[in-house]
């Protein structure tokens, strides 16, 4: 079905204003060493940086032991706690929600000034309740962010986070944290390439519009949905950053316990020496849209924290040495990746 042309229209325009490693992976699952200092270059300012250390054999996306340092593109906590305030200044975005699409295009617009080349997927989305509240039937997008000369048929991955929010709460943790961690990872990527493109998407209505809790993540249902024989085969692994600002002693890294941890633990592999981490399994992000469809996925995020899914889930909740960790996480994969 296509969303209605208004909705879109607008999303276009604000836009345009706003100029996941196959199957087996052999060996012991990591354990988490005490926090080490991380040196002048890692990129993450020392206080990020500690980490488990861990050993694993080759997966279909091959990792190097160690991710080499960056040479350029500093992580910058400022920018992602500043992305953080604005997004939650919009208020609640359920994903059927013009709020939701001004979410969508502050998104594309730091994508897009990243260097990317940005697309709107648009998709349905069914009424329902979420958390409690009625929401209505509408449409959403997914915000697609491809490098120049992206192909994807050819060997990749995605890093990815959800746009949308509950309808009672402005979602600095749930999800703006992951989103502005996904964006600057983004244009660190951009600065840095690594050995495989990475693809970056934040998903619409990935909040459940269930009763039952069990109707979620529509927008990467749908995006998993578009791709054909050869682009699901080209797709190494997908990561979905959600919720990775409160504060912890280290980062979540799930597994969506359907058959694929081993992406799970070549994350956590490729971080070891500079960030800690622990290993979990959730089955309650976007990730699981792929790990259902057999592309290796996992989940960065998930500490629990009293205002979730509430209107206390201000800025305030984030934590700036979190967000570092978690995005020394991502960057250290992605820089192990070939």
């Amino acid at each position: 079905m296509r969303p209605r042309p208004t909705r879109l229209l607008v999303a276009a325009v604000l836009v345009t204003a706003t100029a996941c490693t196959s199957p087996s992976l052999a060996g012991s699952p990591p354990t988490t060493s005490a926090p080490a200092s991380a040196s002048a270059t890692s990129g993450f300012a020392p206080s990020t940086s500690s980490a488990p250390t861990a050993t694993t054999s080759t997966p279909r996306v091959t990792t190097r032991t160690a991710a080499p340092p960056p040479r350029v593109g500093t992580f910058d906590v400022d920018r992602v706690m500043g992305g953080i305030r604005t997004l939650s200044a919009i208020g609640p975005r359920d994903a059927a929600s013009p709020a939701s699409d001004r979410a969508a295009a502050y998104v594309a617009g730091q994508l897009r000034a990243a260097g990317y080349r940005v697309r709107l997927q648009p998709f349905r989305v069914p009424a329902g309740i979420s958390w409690g509240v009625r929401v209505p039937a509408g449409s959403s997008v997914n915000v697609v962010a491809d490098p120049p000369g992206f192909d994807a048929r050819q060997p990749h991955v995605v890093v990815g986070a959800h746009l949308d929010t509950v309808p009672q709460s402005p979602g600095a943790e749930d999800n703006a944290s992951g989103l502005m961690v996904m964006a600057e990872v983004a244009r660190m990527t951009r600065q840095q390439p690594g050995g495989l493109p990475v693809r970056f998407v934040a998903f619409g209505a990935e909040e459940a519009r269930g009763g039952s809790g069990s109707a979620y993540a529509f927008g990467s249902r749908h995006f998993v949905a578009a791709l054909d024989a050869t682009q699901r085969r080209a797709l190494r692994g997908m990561v979905a950053l959600d919720r990775v600002g409160v504060r912890a002693a280290a980062v979540p890294v799930c597994s969506g316990g359907r058959g694929t941890p081993a992406l799970a633990r070549a994350i956590r592999a490729a971080s070891s020496g500079a960030t800690p981490t622990r290993a979990c399994t959730n089955r309650a992000s976007d990730h699981v849209s792929f790990e259902a469809v057999d592309i290796p996925a996992a989940r960065l995020g998930s500490v629990p924290y009293a205002a979730y899914h509430s209107a206390q889930d201000v800025p305030s909740v984030v934590d700036r040495r979190q967000l570092a960790r978690s995005g020394a996480v991502v960057w250290a994969w992605v820089r192990s990746l070939r």
